[in-house]
């Protein structure tokens, strides 16, 4: 007969057991991933609630709309290649393949600038061409062009991905939280100062650079730290030879990447076109918290996916799905207490920073983050998906789910105003996080597919 002092240290004895060190690590590293992208979430909202503050609700609405509009351009023109990157530099050895690394990330780098150069052009083109016939006023159109400046400067791809490959998980997770506090900071200092609209789109603009270009320092010296020196160098003959499949991986993973991001981009715009700039400023407080979706799922994914391969590919479908129940229940927990936390701090947050105007905001942020958590529970099984070669699948998961989310958004707007957007992002986040699921559950049940 078992003794309960016996029958409780087989449990303990258990529990410690289930903490493997790949499911250590993956803890670890997630909570770094999820405690900054909360820490960049916590400091845009705080930026935002300040900015709302010192332009009202009108001019904060116009401000919301123009980085809605640049944002949503700079996701349908540039390239993602972080993913390629990550996919095929991991399993490189950085010593003995070093050539092919530096190959590699050249590849990744001039897609990034190419990208980066082209969405600033579009833009300013659809800006200085559309503007007469989509109506813009003059206010509008110079802070879109303000806007605009910070196009050039976004090449975060290929520094992503060597942080990630180079297990840099810590600066990637905090980076981004740094250059959002200094936002915080102008921001504040402008509502002291009674700074104008184009005075804080610039606020804007000029951090995000800021941010960019320090990311894009830190991948230089992660990379000569480790000997991998004069990437500009590197030949790009045969490097979609060498990386087999590398294109259709790339354009695969794009689309979804862009489908998915007509959601979390046009979301703005469609609330100001159908509800006016004001509802579209108090909407665009609420998607700073939209914002750790978009940051959270993206870096769950970088850390994730060289696990997922290496599962899959050893035959270790078992593994593979405690490994990906591991990360959403990390995620639905995560998502559960920011929730918990937001009803109670939201209003009193929401007429302390950006004030009384904006308490309205607060069912907005309540309603945004359950969205978000239902989005990112997602993120684990489109890793392994993509590990998987199943790119078609979570591609298909995003159409139905981006559908879904136009129409709903489009007939809740007009009826109950900013909320029928978050609402339609529940909607889109349900499909899409369910299909996902779904869909590697199903392709688990047989073993790798050759």
């Amino acid at each position: 007969m078992t003794t309960p002092a016996t029958g409780w240290q087989k449990l303990v004895g258990h529990a410690r057991g289930s903490l493997d060190a790949p499911f250590r690590r993956r803890l670890v590293t997630t909570g770094h991933l999820l405690s900054g992208s909360a820490a960049s979430a916590a400091f845009g909202l705080a930026a935002a609630a300040l900015t709302a503050r010192a332009l009202g609700p009108f001019d904060y609405g116009v401000l919301a709309l123009a980085l809605t509009f640049v944002h949503a351009v700079e996701r349908f023109v540039t390239f993602q290649s972080w993913q390629p990157l990550i996919r095929y530099g991991a399993t490189l050895d950085p010593v003995a393949q070093k050539d092919d690394l530096r190959s590699l990330l050249k590849f990744g780098l001039m897609l990034d600038i190419l990208g980066a150069l082209a969405a600033a052009a579009v833009a300013i083109a659809i800006v200085l061409i559309g503007a007469p016939w989509f109506g813009w006023p003059n206010h509008f159109i110079a802070v879109v062009l303000v806007c605009c400046t910070v196009l050039p400067f976004n090449l975060g791809g290929t520094p992503t991905a060597v942080l990630r490959i180079f297990g840099h998980f810590r600066v990637a997770a905090y980076g981004p939280a740094l250059g959002t506090l200094v936002r915080v900071l102008l921001c504040a200092a402008g509502l002291v100062a009674g700074f104008d609209l184009i005075i804080f789109a610039a606020i804007w603009t000029g951090t995000q650079a800021i941010s960019a270009l320090a990311l894009l320092a830190t991948a230089y010296r992660v990379l000569r730290q480790h000997g991998v020196t004069n990437v500009l160098g590197a030949s790009l003959s045969g490097v979609t030879t060498r990386f087999e499949g590398i294109w259709g991986f790339a354009w695969s993973t794009n689309l979804s990447l862009g489908v998915r991001s007509s959601a979390n981009q046009l979301d703005v715009l469609i609330v100001g076109a159908l509800a006016g700039p004001a509802a579209a400023g108090l909407y665009h407080i609420a998607k700073r918290v939209g914002k750790l979706a978009e940051q959270a799922s993206a870096q769950i994914q970088t850390v994730f996916y060289p696990d997922a391969a290496r599962l899959w590919a050893a035959g270790e479908t078992k593994a593979l799905r405690l490994a990906v129940m591991q990360v959403e229940w990390l995620v639905f927990g995560f998502g559960a207490i920011a929730t918990i936390m937001l009803w109670f701090v939201a209003e009193p947050l929401l007429r302390l920073t950006a004030g009384p105007a904006f308490v309205a905001a607060t069912p907005l942020l309540i309603v945004q983050m359950i969205a978000v958590t239902i989005m990112m529970m997602g993120s684990a099984s489109r890793s392994a998906l993509l590990a998987m070669g199943r790119q078609r699948q979570a591609l298909h998961a995003v159409l139905l789910g981006t559908a879904a989310f136009h129409v709903s958004a489009l007939l809740l707007v007009p009826q109950i105003g900013a909320m029928g957007a978050n609402i339609a992002h529940i909607i889109m986040g349900t499909i899409v996080a369910g299909l996902l699921v779904i869909d590697f559950r199903r392709q688990t049940r047989t073993g790798p597919a050759l």
